[in-house]
């Protein structure tokens, strides 16, 4: 069974006098930020001169500085930019700067895991991922609601570098809920891997096969887009709520005996072999080392598939139907609004 820490584990004491330096303000960035700062913790902001976050860090009452100067400045640092510039920003900004002594932290285990980061021995290396979006994080933070995360110590240089990073989840609010141990090779390889075979990339290919099945077969898209996708979001919802168990006792008898009889033979052997191949690309660094090459050459063809899935047919019908259902017509603007964040 996995460690599971709770409030009564962790302890900001371990943070008192400590300067806790957030190199970059988006999605997980803004929320760890104001969190900890609203926790009593001091915190500092490390972003590029060039940065539109910076004026939003500002507005917070944040003190904000480049990345440099932020993490000489900071005893904890906290690198919470997307995975594929990390490392450059790293080599460049983080490292000239981290003393003996110090703890670095990440939220992924991305760059720690296949070694595009490698830290001193010196230092304390540390993860605190949320399971959460950062706006949901901050959001439940504010209603004295935590968020489970997951904690794995990489380097204990400093002898309490699980102490540093329990104090850390305190901050954040998640000791509220639960903080679960693990290490960065079992996160990083579990993360890509759920994002890869269902959550992003298997429930997309699912939705679309399906979606274009139906049109092959001559229905109509407007209906196929309610059966192969809108409605998916109930059937998500009660499993997230009491499990796989609790959807089939809320569906009907004939879509539960459709689910045993027919699921198995769509998710079949062949596509669990496929699973196998996928977490052996991830389990070697195939992926990781793929994925980085792609934005080293510009990510001329991660643009193109972008562009060719927002081209298809289900994006227009989706399009039309939603305006027939004005109570998520603010997807686009969060959406929009979520994007910056996160690139900004």
């Amino acid at each position: 069974m996995a460690k599971v820490y709770y409030e009564k584990d962790g302890d900001l004491k371990h943070l008192a006098g400590k300067t806790v330096a957030i190199i970059g303000y988006g999605s997980q960035g803004h929320a760890h930020a104001l969190n900890l700062r609203d926790s009593g913790v001091k915190v500092i902001v490390g972003l590029p001169a060039t940065s539109a976050s910076r004026a939003k860090a500002q507005a917070q009452k944040l003190e904000v500085y480049d990345p440099a100067e932020a993490a000489r400045r900071g005893d904890v640092v906290a690198l919470l930019v997307p995975d594929p510039p990390m490392a450059k920003l790293y080599k460049e900004a983080i490292e000239p700067h981290l003393a003996a002594g110090k703890t670095l932290l990440f939220a992924h285990g991305f760059n720690i895991h296949y070694r595009f980061i490698a830290p001193p021995k010196s230092v304390d290396v540390v993860m605190i991922a949320p399971k959460c979006p950062g706006h949901r994080l901050r959001e439940l933070f504010t209603e004295g609601v935590g968020v489970p995360a997951l904690l794995a110590v990489e380097q204990d240089a400093s002898g309490h570098a699980e102490a540093t990073a329990l104090a850390y989840a305190k901050g954040l609010g998640s000791l509220k809920a639960g903080v679960i141990r693990t290490t960065f090779k079992e996160e990083t390889e579990t993360d890509l891997f759920g994002e890869q075979t269902v959550l992003c990339g298997g429930v997309s290919a699912l939705i679309t096969t399906a979606f274009e099945t139906l049109l092959e077969a001559g229905y109509q898209p407007e209906i196929a887009y309610f059966e192969c996708l809108h409605e998916l979001k109930l059937i998500v919802d009660l499993i997230y709520q009491g499990g796989i168990k609790y959807m089939r006792y809320s569906v009907s008898d004939t879509a539960e005996y459709g689910d045993y009889t027919r699921g198995p033979r769509v998710i079949d052997a062949h596509v669990r072999d496929t699973m196998k191949k996928v977490l052996a690309e991830i389990q070697d660094g195939r992926f990781a080392r793929e994925w980085m090459q792609e934005n080293e050459q510009g990510r001329q063809h991660f643009l193109e598939m972008r562009a060719q899935a927002a081209a298809h047919p289900i994006e227009r019908v989706g399009s039309e139907l939603r305006r027939m259902m004005p109570w998520i017509q603010t997807a686009k603007e969060e959406l929009t609004a979520a994007q910056a964040a996160a690139r900004g």
